[in-house]
């Protein structure tokens, strides 16, 4: 290296860390403003203050993509505002979310991504008990798998909403990564002599093709979780019951110790799983926003086409329609529906006292903003 390219090198550095040290200096401004936003509302005497507002940040996160000059991407500089979000968040309120575990989960992740790093992360055992933690008060928030973007809907999750008070209060939409995770003491043998893979059903169903050609007569054992999967490969290897693979994502690998082998064995580039945030709290709107609707049908001849009839002449645009047993009578049904738009908005507003007029039970589950990237 010349001395000229040192010099040059050692110019730029003092600029950047001049910027660092601009930057530092705002962050501290916006941490201080945090700050003052929660003493306010403290003040005003609020008896349960939502420090948490998910339209707030939607807004924010939906400016600074817009506005980003680049060279950065705008994923890059959403998730970056997410932390810078989370932590101040967290100067006002330290915030609890419940998630399905053990740690290490792809709905960890989504947490994550979702609330940022500066959240409380609580694991629990199933998506009934992310519910129950959150409904009891134990925790602020939880964070439930809805949907594969390759395997389709969760059905416990649409099941659980017709029993609980919860709303949903947000979304978050995260790639999923399948990869195939020896223990580190079976790392050095050929993956392709595995005789057993462990999985959650839904991580076997999308990694099925690949599983068909490179490891077909290996036997695939559903689990709880993806983390568990690790955990059972772990003490096959130590109790040497076999050879034995899970299938999860790098975190578990990473939480649990263990060796990727294979990456990215999913059958779909497109993978990707939609995550709900639920809560006590409606959410106002956030100029683009989703709502989801339960109803439940009256028992007449076309029934289904009375309730989208209100959607459509109000020019509204439902983005996802599913149907679940009632559990209550045989041949009853509940629909579960996304529209586009927030309750308050005027023609959403207009349909639902015109559904209302034509179904049994019309339950807005949630109003809030669409997943930012």
């Amino acid at each position: 290296m010349t001395d000229q390219t040192k010099e040059k090198l050692l110019a730029i550095r003092d600029r950047i860390d001049a910027i660092d040290d601009e930057i530092l200096a705002l962050l501290s401004k916006r941490a201080d403003c945090a700050e003052e936003v929660g003493e306010t509302k403290r003040q005003a005497g609020e008896e349960n203050p939502w420090f948490y507002r998910p339209e707030r940040e939607a807004q924010i996160l939906r400016r600074v993509s817009k506005d980003n000059p680049g060279p950065l991407a705008n994923e890059r500089i959403t998730a970056i505002f997410r932390e810078i979000i989370s932590s101040c968040l967290a100067l006002e309120q330290s915030i609890k979310v419940a998630f399905l575990g053990p740690e290490g989960s792809f709905t960890q992740e989504a947490a994550h991504k979702h609330f940022g790093q500066a959240v409380q992360p609580v694991p629990v055992n199933s998506i009934g008990q992310v519910f129950r933690e959150v409904e009891n008060g134990k925790v602020d928030y939880g964070v439930v798998p809805i949907e594969n973007s390759t395997e389709g809907v969760i059905s416990y999750t649409l099941d659980r909403f017709m029993n609980s008070p919860l709303k949903i209060s947000g979304e978050t939409a995260l790639r999923i990564h399948q990869n195939l995770l020896l223990s580190p003491e079976l790392a050095d043998k050929d993956w392709q002599e595995v005789t057993r893979v462990y999985s959650h059903q839904q991580s076997l169903a999308q990694c099925r093709q690949w599983l068909d050609l490179h490891l077909p007569n290996a036997e695939r054992v559903p689990v709880s979780s993806n983390t568990e999967a690790a955990k059972r490969a772990l003490l096959d290897a130590k109790e040497e019951e076999g050879f034995s693979a899970a299938i999860a994502g790098i975190k578990a690998a990473e939480v649990y110790g263990l060796t990727v082998v294979e990456k990215n064995i999913e059958d779909s580039d497109k993978n990707t799983t939609r995550f709900l945030v639920i809560g006590k709290q409606d959410v106002p709107p956030s100029g683009e926003d989703q709502t989801t609707l339960m109803i439940s049908t009256k028992n007449r001849s076309g029934a289904l086409y009375h309730l989208l009839t209100p959607l459509v002449e109000n020019g509204l645009d439902m983005t996802r329609i599913e149907s679940r047993p009632s559990q209550n009578a045989n041949w009853e049904y509940f629909f579960f529906m996304d529209v586009n738009g927030h309750q308050d908005d005027e023609k959403l507003s207009k349909a639902l006292i015109e559904l209302n007029k034509e179904a049994e039970l019309v339950r807005v589950l949630g109003s809030y903003p669409k997943a930012v990237l």
